[in-house]
This record gives C-alpha cells, structure tokens and sequence, in this order.
C-alpha cells in the first residue's frame, strides 16, 4: 500500500476514533437527565474495563508487573487519568457539549508547553507564540469574570491539566511497558474511583430509554479506543494528527441537533484561534521533523 492509501486511510480512522469519542460524550452528557453523575460514570467504567482487558490479553499485551522504574509513573498517570473523567463528565453534565469540547482542543498545546518546562523538551520562539495565542483563544471560550463565565469552564480546564499531568506520565515511561497495559490500568482507575462516588450516592433505577443510551455510550467509547489503537499503526502522524479536531466539528453538529446548543460569537472565535494554533502546531514539527531528516 502507498504512503499516500495509508495516510488517507489514518486519516479516516482518526476522524472515526474522535467522533466516536464525541459520540460516546453526547451519551454521557444526555444521561444526566436521568443517572446520578457517578451511577453513570461507573456503569460506563465496568464495561470498558472488560473490553480493554479481553483487547488487551487477545493481543498480547497485558502485563500485572510493572519495573519499579514504572510504578510511581503508572500510579501517577491512573490517577490523572480518573481526575481527567471526573473534570469532563463533570463539566459534560453541566455545559454546552461544543464548549466542553472546544477547550479541550488545547491539550496538544498544553503538553508541549509542559513537555519544553519538565523535560526540556525544545520549543522554539514561533511555537511559544503560537502556545501564548491558543491560550488566549480559550479564555475568550471560558471568559473568566465575564457574562457568561460558569464554574464547569474550570472543570473542563481541570480536564485539560489532568490529561496534560497523564500525558506526560506517558512519556516518562519505559518502552518495556505495553500501552494496552496502561490503557487497562487508567480505564481501571477511572472505574474504581468512579465506584466510591457510586457507593456513596443514591442510584436511580435505569428506563429502557436511559439503558440504551448507557449502551450507546459504552459501545461509542470502545470503538473509539479501537480506533484510536488502529490509527497509531498507519500513515504518518504528521499527516493524520490534524484530524484529531474532527472531535468539535462533531460536537457543534450534536450539540445542534441532539441538545438545541450553539456557541456564541466569541466562542466560535476562541475555538477557530485553537484549532489554528494547534495545526500549527503540528506543521511546525512536521517541518522541523523534515529539517532533521536532512541533516
């Protein structure tokens, strides 16, 4: 197969693998009418701990011991990980889908910063820029002090720590460990967390209805993971990171139509600041990538 069939075929899956994510979160987020936050979170939580683990043992990749070099790294990034669901659900439950969304776009922005300040990874003066004005873009999306500032923007900020924390938990670790094994141990995390929450909350009986979202949402999360494992493996991901941002494109379109949402002015503008830092973010290593190769 050519280079140019593979990309367009990573292309494809990693729009598959964010919608579905988005997906999974309409789901979530259409279930708050009728489960308690934590009911919903650990139903979700169990049957994606079952499938990550036969994915997982069916290829291989399922390990119980961990080099102590790891542990403390895999501790860190489970945690983060259960932090990241609480913050999003969270902000889910509470805010227009799209919004929620549109903040997490920052992320890829987000774990270079904190990649150049931990591990002094390099980041030159162009991409700090480009960094500097994302960040911009999302306060005119969170608005803090403003008209239409609310407390879950912070919770889906709160997200975007978590995941940045998680994500560079990831980097430190040793090739040795098999990603479907951390996989398994943050899906893992997230349920026993979410399972404490559970058993302190008063559980509402599920309506045929409210089960089939419940199932809609699990089956949309794990075809997601699929995806996104299977993304990993074609085309290059300089060519195919780019659509990652499928993810808001989906969420205006559900927002709009399942939810009756739709952002304002200046959250469609700080939106469309984000994604524009963020690709360039992504062709500015691609081209430093390519400058590398060459010498």
């Amino acid at each position: 197969m050519s280079q140019r069939s593979d990309n367009a075929q990573g292309a494809l899956l990693m729009v598959g693998s964010q919608v579905a994510f988005t997906v999974n979160d309409a789901f979530m987020k259409a279930l708050s009418d009728e489960v308690p936050f934590f009911q919903a979170m650990f139903i979700r939580g169990v049957a994606v701990v079952a499938v990550m683990a036969l994915l997982a043992a069916a290829m291989g990749q399922l390990r119980f011991r961990v080099a102590p070099e790891d542990r403390w790294r895999l501790l860190v990034r489970t945690a983060a990980e259960a932090a990241a669901a609480y913050f999003f659900i969270s902000a889910l439950f509470n805010m227009p889908i799209a919004n929620a969304i549109a903040i997490l776009q920052v992320l890829p922005l987000a774990v270079a910063l904190a990649a150049w300040l931990v591990f002094g990874e390099p980041l030159g003066w162009r991409r700090l820029l480009a960094i500097a004005v994302g960040f911009v873009g999302v306060m005119l999306i969170v608005r803090p002090g403003f008209e239409g500032f609310t407390i879950w923007s912070l919770y889906a900020l709160g997200a975007v720590l978590a995941v940045t924390v998680r994500d560079l938990a990831t980097r430190a670790m040793t090739s040795s460990l098999p990603s479907l094994t951390v996989a398994f141990a943050g899906s893992l995390g997230v349920m026993v967390f979410a399972g404490f929450g559970a058993a302190a909350t008063e559980w509402a009986p599920m309506t045929g209805h409210a089960a089939g979202q419940m199932a809609g949402a699990v089956v949309a999360i794990v075809l997601a993971y699929l995806l996104s494992v299977a993304v990993m493996r074609v085309g290059e991901i300089g060519f195919v990171a780019p659509f990652r941002y499928a993810s808001l494109v989906a969420a205006l379109f559900l927002g709009l139509a399942v939810f009756g949402e739709w952002p304002d002015g200046l959250t469609l503008i700080g939106s469309v600041i984000v994604v524009a830092t963020g690709l360039y973010m992504l062709w500015r290593e691609r081209v430093l990538a390519t400058a590398r190769r060459r010498v």
